[in-house]
């Protein structure tokens, strides 16, 4: 089998889909069969990534095509390497177009989809209705992104859509294995936030975290929230901290690599992001594989993450997690609250994210393309 993967990036930064999609490289060169070739070629990219892209993939990588940006050259990369490929895998709905006119070209070709969320919340295009239609499978993080898509397109085949949820990094199991710092107890809760900081995503509610924590200190003085994340956000949310006179205890981290990311994770007591838009919520499944509690708005997908297990098909029935409704400070204070001094079992909350471990995902993203 020779597949072809077009996507946005996979090296260029570190948002989520970028992750996704190396977990899918990973995964499809995990199952593949002596033969069997992955070709990839990203929009955004720049250089050659080639020893990068092998890591994940192994023998079965073939030509990395990266266009640093231009639309034109990713264009004729994905149709020329379209000839060769048997199905072509889409990591973003943006790029659907393109392999709807390769299968134009070439009539047996087949085409998937990765639905990660807001992207695909929206009204469509003629073409990308089109190109919707065409394809043979579309996975869904969430059954919420499901439901979406059949919402704004309601023609597409349901049996096509199957939520394929997110996983998160293998190695990062292997590291939050190893028992962090001991929590700080009811005296210092450490609450994180890791998020994109950009003035175009407002809804992620990082801002909301910093208006609840004067209610959270009225509870828990020595409360202090760490953010972790850079973008054109950030002097604002600064300045919303310093207002609030709370600019001593909230500590903006920027961005961090893989291995410190993992402390910071290994060192909260809570994960906090009260966001409206997440279609699942990959920040939350990699706390709770370090064993700690999240914090989520009761909207989008991350109810299936961190309410209760089970929304997503998946076994179990313990509460390991937090849910507020959107846009309300006081119920994050509260939350806070009832985290911090009704603690989570964090051997639950592990297992809970086992559920999404990588073997899993691996196996239901192979039923899938099956």
């Amino acid at each position: 089998m020779r597949t072809l993967l077009v996507l946005p990036d996979l090296f260029r930064a570190e948002g989520g889909i970028a992750r996704m999609m190396r977990l899918y490289l990973k995964a499809l060169g995990t199952g593949c069969a002596p033969g069997d070739n992955i070709d990839i070629v990203t929009l955004l990219d720049k250089g050659d990534t080639t020893a990068q892209a092998r890591q994940l993939a192994g023998q079965a990588l073939g030509k990395v095509v990266n266009c640093a940006g231009s639309r034109t050259r990713f264009a004729f990369a994905v149709l020329r390497h379209s000839f060769s490929a048997d199905r072509i895998v889409c990591g973003h709905v943006f790029h659907l177009i393109l392999a709807r006119l390769a299968r134009l070209l070439r009539p047996g070709l087949k085409y998937h989809l990765v639905a990660h969320g807001i992207e695909v919340w929206r009204n469509y295009s003629h073409w990308e209705r089109l190109a919707l239609r065409g394809a043979e499978r579309i996975f869904c993080v969430s059954e919420y992104t499901r439901r979406q898509m059949l919402r704004y397109e309601p023609r597409l085949e349901p049996a096509r859509l199957l939520v394929v949820p997110n996983s998160f990094d293998p190695a990062l199991a292997r590291n939050a294995a190893v028992p962090g710092p001991a929590p700080s107890g009811v005296a210092a809760p450490r609450i994180l936030v890791v998020s994109r900081l950009l003035a175009t995503d407002p809804y992620k509610g990082v801002d909301l975290m910093i208006e609840a924590l004067p209610l959270i200190r009225r509870e828990f003085p020595a409360a202090h929230l760490r953010i972790v994340g850079t973008g054109d956000d950030a002097p604002r949310l600064g300045e919303l901290a310093r207002r609030l006179d709370v600019a001593a205890v909230v500590h903006f981290a920027g961005r961090l690599d893989d291995s410190a990311l993992e402390r910071e994770y290994a060192e909260c007591d809570l994960f906090a992001l009260p966001s409206r838009k997440e279609g699942f919520g990959l920040v939350y499944l990699e706390a709770m594989a370090h064993g700690k509690p999240c914090l989520a708005a009761r909207a989008g997908g991350a109810p299936e993450v961190v309410g209760l297990p089970g929304s997503t098909g998946l076994t179990g029935g313990t509460p390991v997690g937090a849910l507020v409704e959107y846009g309300h400070v006081d119920e994050i204070a509260l939350a806070v609250s009832d985290i911090v001094r009704h603690p989570r079992d964090p051997a639950v909350i592990r297992a809970r994210a086992d559920q999404f471990a990588f073997p899993a995902f691996a196996a239901r993203l192979r039923a899938a393309l099956a």
